[in-house]
């Protein structure tokens, strides 16, 4: 009777004692038919002290409150919470102070082969099943896209449900819409997992920075091109090879162009503008760029000339208002950004109390994004997300204090490579063309030894600070001279 469903089936009943419940030492068997040798447990005021043999199991305390969660979509992230749920389920006792018990698993496909074990009555494909269970007061909405996953979350939190979230395409399309509604209902939305993954960056800019004002962001929050782009710095690899790699090692999906492409990024970009500086930004407005079109040579030379190839999601508070950009960026080497290699994300915040702020970790994977869920659903059974998604007010349709700021006014540095013939006066009519749209030029880099058979040799320029629109008028101009051929690059250079 004290036996949370996934855990066990005693072979004879329990002695339950007050709040205490002790078994002897016997062999119990799980609904699923698996045996287990559980030498003790005791669950008391809440907590467990147990001394399993082979697996660690956990009781619900009979006087412990119990609050019902189900998990919509059980892919890579939802195996990874049903596994925390119900394999750690007194270390979320612990912290959530009741029992949250897993009542359903909803999927679309009740035959697929499962990477986690589960009892016989807990899964389902009726959605509806889950909506009339009036019992069920937390979802784990798991499943990704827009649709069906809008249609789903809005039918659950007019059921009563509180959901959590790691979808960050749905939240950058209609997280007003959707937000709003749970206002109306008096319900909430966690969404912890939806941007970096593992690391606490949601809570943190939402909660722990809330006496600052965050005048900048600038984070890897896409694992895929952060894989690759390392692999082609560290391994002089090409990008068509280390996009292979990736998704042999499940880095990168079959087709990768939402990450690729600075998509995936800009979603993410879109979700910690909200909270950071109070836009609604439209993540398909925000300028973006992606890493499929990187020329290896411009990695070694920003390596050369001290800096590492990143693609970066950039935010900065201005006068004219929040700049918001995705795009690969020279980062100096030897700063926290630089040296976040493989799959793993970082973000930087700067506040105007706490100053600079380094958060990194795993961004992505089963367990890592399953660990926010966990633990937006432990603060939601408690009541701390309700308290907060009220008072934050995100997506808010009241006036916004500040807008989207044109970019082509952000002011940086920029490295420019261009493709030029090897003769007289190139360098000249390239600085000429600059000196007019007011760029300076900062230094200047060149090698006898990368001529090529054509004749051609690459040209490196560093400018001083100038701004997009003026050092994008540049590159167009100097594109046109007969001295240039095809293949002119230029990246911001993050400082």
């Amino acid at each position: 009777a004290g036996f949370q469903n996934r855990c066990l089936r005693p072979d004879s009943a329990i002695r339950p004692t007050g709040n205490l419940a002790i078994s002897k030492p016997r062999n119990y068997t799980k609904s699923f038919g698996q045996k287990r040798a559980i030498s003790r447990n005791v669950v008391e005021s809440g907590r467990l002290f147990s001394r399993p043999v082979r697996k660690r199991f956990w009781v619900h305390n009979l006087g412990m409150n119990k609050t019902n969660v189900a998990i919509v979509g059980l892919g890579n992230v939802g195996t990874g919470v049903a596994r925390l749920l119900l394999d750690k389920g007194d270390r979320t006792a612990k912290y959530a102070g009741r029992t949250l018990w897993l009542k359903h698993i909803v999927v679309r496909d009740l035959k697929k082969a499962r990477d986690v074990d589960l009892p016989a009555d807990i899964l389902t494909d009726d959605l509806q099943k889950l909506v009339d269970d009036d019992e069920v007061e937390v979802v784990a909405q798991l499943i990704g896209g827009v649709e069906p996953a809008r249609t789903i979350m809005l039918q659950l939190l007019e059921s009563g449900k509180d959901i959590v979230t790691a979808n960050k395409a749905l939240l950058a399309v209609h997280g007003p819409e959707l937000f709003e509604r749970a206002r109306e209902l008096g319900r909430s939305i966690a969404f912890e997992a939806s941007v970096a993954g593992g690391i606490p960056i949601v809570a943190n800019i939402g909660q722990c920075l809330a006496a600052n004002q965050i005048t900048s962001i600038r984070g890897i929050l896409n694992g895929t091109c952060n894989y690759i782009i390392s692999r082609m710095d560290k391994e002089g690899v090409e990008y068509s090879a280390c996009v292979g790699a990736a998704q042999e090692l499940g880095f990168a999906e079959a087709d990768p162009t939402m990450d690729v492409d600075g998509s995936d990024a800009a979603q993410k970009l879109a979700i910690l503008a909200q909270l950071a500086f109070g836009v609604a930004a439209d993540w398909q407005k925000i300028d973006r760029r992606g890493i499929d079109d990187l020329d290896l040579s411009d990695i070694a030379y920003a390596k050369e000339i001290g800096y590492r190839v990143k693609q970066i999601a950039f935010g900065e508070l201005s006068q004219e208002g929040v700049l918001l950009i995705v795009a690969p960026m020279l980062v100096r080497v030897g700063t926290p950004l630089a040296e976040v290699t493989a799959n793993y994300n970082a973000v930087s915040v700067v506040g105007d109390s706490v100053g600079p702020v380094f958060f990194h970790g795993q961004g992505a994977g089963a367990m890592p994004t399953a660990s926010a869920v966990v633990a937006d659903m432990i603060d939601t059974a408690v009541g701390r997300t309700k308290l907060t998604f009220q008072t934050l007010k995100l997506w808010s349709p009241e006036e916004v204090l500040v807008s989207i700021a044109d970019t082509g006014k952000l002011a940086a540095r920029f490295y420019m490579r261009f493709n030029v013939k090897d003769q007289p006066n190139v360098l000249a009519d390239i600085s000429g063309i600059l000196g007019r749209h007011g760029i300076s030029i900062a230094s200047v880099y060149q090698h006898d030894r990368d001529i090529s058979d054509d004749g051609t040799v690459p040209l490196v320029i560093v400018t001083h600070l100038t701004t997009h629109q003026d050092s994008a008028a540049a590159i167009e101009e100097i594109s046109k001279l007969d001295s240039i051929q095809p293949g002119t690059e230029r990246l911001k250079i993050l400082d």
